[in-house]
């Protein structure tokens, strides 16, 4: 059994879905063993209704620091749903190749600091991209610089507005982020 760690600061919606995915066999020999949050918010109700064990490290400088010492030593895979902080260099070196986000966006395109939820769809409409979607790549030092492991598009119409964009690319992303942890942890799927 493989076990993961998922970090969260809004709603948890991705982390439900990692949950029942993992409920229902379409995420293989995993379980949820920790949810940490940076902020108070849902998904902290959301593993509390699963009876995952979960924490809440408040955001600044020693976040990665406190979070390193709350990481299990058996941890298979830290996964980032909807999550917010920035990991310091030191984190994303010591679980390289064990750390992935999902991105609402193309990475390359759209990604890096302050390029997260509604700011990702609006900098899609005023650039006039013809396709948008998600992506889930490794996490590394740089912000959203890591290996793409996983991305589907979608075509943007021209009656498509930030709220539609979200909209599209959450589908997206809770179709491809279960097949891309089983990828990761070396599932066949």
């Amino acid at each position: 059994m493989k076990n993961i760690v998922v970090l969260v600061s809004g709603s948890g919606t991705n982390l439900q879905r990692i949950i029942d995915t993992i409920d229902n066999g379409e995420i293989q020999n995993a379980k949820v063993t920790l949810v940490v949050a940076d902020r108070e918010c849902y998904g902290l109700e959301r593993a509390k209704n699963h009876k995952i064990e979960n924490i809440l490290i408040p955001r600044g400088k020693n976040f990665s620091s406190e979070l390193a010492n709350v990481i299990p030593t058996d941890t298979d895979l830290i996964v980032l749903a909807g999550f917010l902080s920035i990991l310091k260099p030191e984190f994303c070196e010591k679980w390289n190749g064990k750390i992935i986000n999902i991105h609402p966006a193309l990475l390359p395109k759209f990604g890096g600091k302050g390029m997260w939820g509604h700011h990702v769809h609006h900098a899609v409409i005023e650039a006039r991209e013809k396709e948008s979607g998600a992506t889930v790549h490794f996490v590394t030092s740089g912000i959203d610089e890591g290996e793409v492991i996983l991305q589907k598009a979608f075509e943007i119409t021209a009656e498509d507005t930030p709220e539609t964009i979200a909209e599209k690319v959450h589908h997206i992303e809770y179709e491809i982020f279960p097949k891309a942890i089983n990828k990761v942890l070396g599932n066949n799927s």
